[in-house]
Parts: C-alpha cells; structure tokens; sequence
C-alpha cells in the first residue's frame, strides 16, 4: 500500500496531481475509440456497446471480494449497524441511488444504507467536482452521520484516489469500522488501506476518463450485488420474491398481492384479503396461507425465525 495521508493533509500539487492521473487505469485512452469523432451514430453506439461488453467480465472476476463484503455487512446489520456509501460524483450518485432504493425493495430502514455524497444533497442533481478535493471533508461527512465503530462504510471511487472517500475511510478504520472499497483500479493504487477491496479493471473509457460510462456501471453492478445479497442474508426474500417490500405506490401494492398470488397459488381476491389483515406486511401474509395460522400466530413465528419466512411456515405446519 502506498503511504497514507493523514486526514488533514492538503490536496496534491498540480504537477502530482497530473503525473498521478497519467498512471491511473481509469484516465487511459482507449485504442478502440481514437476515430470515434469521425464515426456514424451506429459505430458510435457499435464502439460503446462493445465496451460495455467488458463490464460484466471485469466484475465476475471480483465475484469473491464481492460475498467478502457481503458476509461482513450482514454481520454489521445483524449487530445493528448500518451502511455508509461515501463517494464523490457519478460514484457519489451511484451511492445514494443504490441505498435510497433499499426502503422501497426491502422494507428496511432509511437509517441502515445511507449514501454520502461530497458536496452533500445539492450534488446529487449538479456537478460540484471541486467538492472532493478535501479528505477532511470525508472525515467531517462521517462525522455528522454518527457513524460509529458498529458501522461499515464503502468508499466509491472509479480512480481509487478521491481525498473525500479516502479521507472518510481513513477516520472509519480509526473508529474501528468495517471498511470496503469499489474502485476501477488495481488494488495497490487505492489512497485507503481497507478490509475488502473490490476492483473490477474495466479498461479505458471509451472518452478518456469519462468514468460515468464503464466504470459507474461495473460500480452500480457491484452494489446492487452488495445490498441485494446482504439483505437475502437477512430475509428479505421469499423464494426470488421481494417479500418485506413496502406498499408505498399502486404498483408495490399489486407487486405485493401478486407475490402472495404466485407463492401461495391463491386468487387475488383472497391475496388481497389476507394482505389486508396482515397490515399489508407481505411475510405475515405468507405465513398465514401457507402456514394455515392466524395473524397473531404468523407475526410470532416470524419473530422466532428472525423475519426468514421459510423456517417460519415450517415452523407453522409442525405446529398443526
């Protein structure tokens, strides 16, 4: 690991700062793209589609330190900690997209997946590139979230080298934290030593340094697989079925009665009927059509399973 700047250290000079980025693997230029300002809209898309073909490769190859992650974030939810994404940019944005989704597909807390951005909200929706040029200010982001030694927090950077997430994993490994990275660069480049890296090398950009394209789809593929898997680790799914999910919409309520219309091979009369009675709560509703008990009987169960819904109609049907 190259030597770690302290949280206050200042932003690189110019002159490091560019010959740094001559060497990083996400600021290269692509030798399969050169001519693309001469090219037909088809080649265009014909180039970039074939680029993208690289992605999922990169990220299978990461497959390992993937589940690494995974395993320590459940034992951090399990143990009642949460999840901090802290990124700066289209890594950023790729944070807060992936946790504000959580709620919506799981049921689970706002608190439990929070995404940091530098620059804060208004960054989400404009650029504000200058705003992840201090480390401190990471360490300050983590701060104010109360992030405490309970927690784990994922730095998001396609360069591997962003102050803000290095700054801000550097204070989370002196609290104690568990740590990761998703970066798009070797695991040696990183400005953070942490406990898992995740390293898809996806290769240049198809416009040089444009790390939106391959490098924020390899990241938002690897987080979807962090917070999915993480939260089938805590029961959130029935067979390959959202089952904690929240009636927040028309579409969520018709998704819910569907599910209970497949998984218990019922009618949506009936569906709907005992989702009604289970509160809307899509796994009381399970238990109780296919467990054959009553709301009261299902909510226990559940509570003795820890919300898995197998081991609970299981449970249910040894009882009859």
């Amino acid at each position: 690991m190259p030597e770690l700047p302290s949280p206050e250290s200042p932003s690189p000079e110019p002159a490091t700062l560019y010959d740094d980025l001559k060497a990083r693997a996400t600021e290269q230029r692509n030798p399969h793209s050169t001519q693309i300002d001469t090219a037909s809209t088809r080649e265009i898309i014909d180039i970039i589609s074939t680029e993208d073909h690289r992605v999922p490769i990169a990220v299978r190859r990461e497959v390992a330190h993937i589940a690494d992650a995974v395993d320590a974030l459940v034992d951090v939810f399990k143990a009642g900690g949460r999840l901090f994404y802290v990124g700066a940019g289209t890594s950023g944005r790729l944070g807060v997209l992936d946790a504000s989704e959580c709620p919506p597909t799981f049921g689970s807390d706002p608190e439990q997946v929070q995404g940091i951005i530098a620059g804060g909200r208004d960054a989400v929706f404009r650029s504000q590139e200058g705003a992840e040029d201090r480390p401190e200010d990471g360490r300050q982001a983590l701060e104010d979230a109360g992030c405490t030694a309970q927690d784990m927090v994922c730095g998001i950077a396609a360069s591997g080298r962003t102050p803000f997430v290095g700054g801000a994993l550097n204070y989370a490994r002196e609290l104690g934290c568990a740590t990761v990275y998703v970066a798009c660069t070797p695991r040696d480049t990183l400005n953070a030593e942490v406990d898992t890296a995740i390293c898809p090398l996806v290769g240049p950009e198809v416009i040089m340094g444009s790390t939106r394209m391959k490098s924020g789809t390899a990241q938002k593929m690897v987080l979807n697989m962090i917070t999915t898997a993480s939260m089938i680790r805590m029961g959130k799914v029935y067979e390959n079925m959202m089952v904690d999910l929240q009636r927040t919409s028309t579409k969520l309520v018709e998704r819910a009665v569907r599910t209970l219309v497949i998984a218990a091979d019922t009618d949506h009369a009936t569906a709907r009927e005992v989702l009604d009675r289970a509160d809307g709560h899509v796994k009381t509703a399970l238990v109780m059509l296919l467990g054959e008990v009553s709301h009261e009987e299902a909510r226990h169960l559940l509570r003795r399973t820890d919300g898995f819904v197998r081991p609970a109609i299981r449970a249910a049907l040894q009882e009859l």
